[in-house]
């Protein structure tokens, strides 16, 4: 079946905010959390070897794929389609040749900025020795700006904005465009921003599980005027990898646990300094404190659907990510950074 990896992401919220940490200063150490998407794709990438990349840029300029290892859909109403146009994207199957553009692609990594997937292709293209580390590397999606996104060799980098309903848009898109593109073996990633509970900032969570502001693991959403429940486990054995991974590197702490996916910044993820708040420090903390309890180590606004869409879809998926920094992926483990909160993406 495809992979997922994930995504990866660094979380924070605003330095000044006297509501920027997760629990008590007493209660965890470390000072604010920084931006440490630098080293969660350092980890992505050397997990990877430079040999393995090239030959899977190489081995995909003629694309023999197995049935079993593609990319699938699950909506029967594509195949009566004349034309399937990635709106959000500015991109389609009547105006683009897929297989040409996007055939060879292995990894796709996707996050909240655009400037900071602009930044990360720029440094995997530089790690994997793919052109100049000065070159430049053009937003493919230039008929819009709704996303963006940047290609070198078997990498793709991919914006998709904040929250459940952006990564969504642009997940369905995605994955068709990988399907029409005939993809095979492909490892997704999120780099993002999340916030940590009860660790260090800068410590990096392998996300086992994503899980709703409950605390459980299932992704609902409204369609048709019916409630759809789907799964949100991850790939073990991808959790594994990435800890494997996280060890050989030994740049920083890595731990394996829960991730929570909220629908909002402020009230959704107990924040006192929101436009509105019904509730005090104290019942904040309590929140914390269960959420720690049931094995939930970070918090951010995409997991769910992404671990969701992944499965949904045949793609195995990872999330990981520094405090403060997510790495997050539709199906498998999220690695996300932990530590005092900034504004995420």
């Amino acid at each position: 079946m495809p992979r997922a990896l994930g995504s990866l992401s660094a979380s924070g919220e605003p330095e000044h905010s006297q509501d920027a940490r997760r629990l008590r200063p007493e209660e965890r150490s470390g000072g604010p959390a920084g931006q440490v998407t630098q080293p969660a794709g350092r980890a992505w990438t050397r997990s990877c070897s430079q040999e393995r990349m090239a030959a899977t840029g190489a081995e995909a300029k003629e694309p023999q794929r197995h049935n079993g290892c593609l990319v699938r859909l699950s909506n029967p109403h594509l195949a009566t389609m004349k034309e399937d146009l990635l709106y959000h994207f500015s991109l389609g199957t009547g105006t683009h040749d897929f297989p040409a553009m996007f055939g060879d692609v292995k990894f796709v990594c996707v996050g909240g900025s655009p400037s900071r997937m602009s930044a990360f292709i720029k440094y995997v293209a530089a790690e994997l020795g793919l052109g100049r580390p000065d070159e430049d590397h053009p937003n493919i999606c230039t008929g819009t700006d709704r996303y963006a996104m940047y290609k070198a060799g078997p990498v793709l980098s991919v914006s998709h904005g904040m929250g459940v309903p952006s990564i969504a848009i642009m997940l369905h898109e995605l994955i068709k465009l990988l399907y029409h593109a005939r993809c095979s073996d492909v490892t997704i990633i999120r780099i993002g921003t999340s916030g940590g509970i009860g660790l260090e900032p800068g410590s990096v969570v392998i996300t086992r599980q994503a899980v709703d502001a409950c605390f459980r693991p299932e992704f609902e959403q409204i369609i048709l005027g019916k409630r759809v429940v789907r799964s949100t486990d991850l790939d073990e054995r991808l959790v594994q990898e990435l800890m494997q991974c996280s060890s050989e590197l030994a740049e920083f702490t890595t731990v394996v646990g829960n991730t929570m996916c909220t629908l909002d910044f402020y009230e959704g993820q107990g924040r006192l300094d929101g436009a509105l708040c019904s509730y005090t420090e104290k019942d904040k903390q309590a929140y914390l404190h269960a959420a720690h309890a049931a094995g939930i180590r970070n918090i951010e606004m995409e997991s769910s659907v992404f671990a969701a869409m992944c499965s949904a879809c045949g793609l195995r998926g990872s999330a990981t990510g520094p405090q403060g920094a997510i790495l997050e992926t539709a199906c498998q483990p999220t690695l996300q950074d932990t530590g005092a909160h900034r504004p995420p993406r």
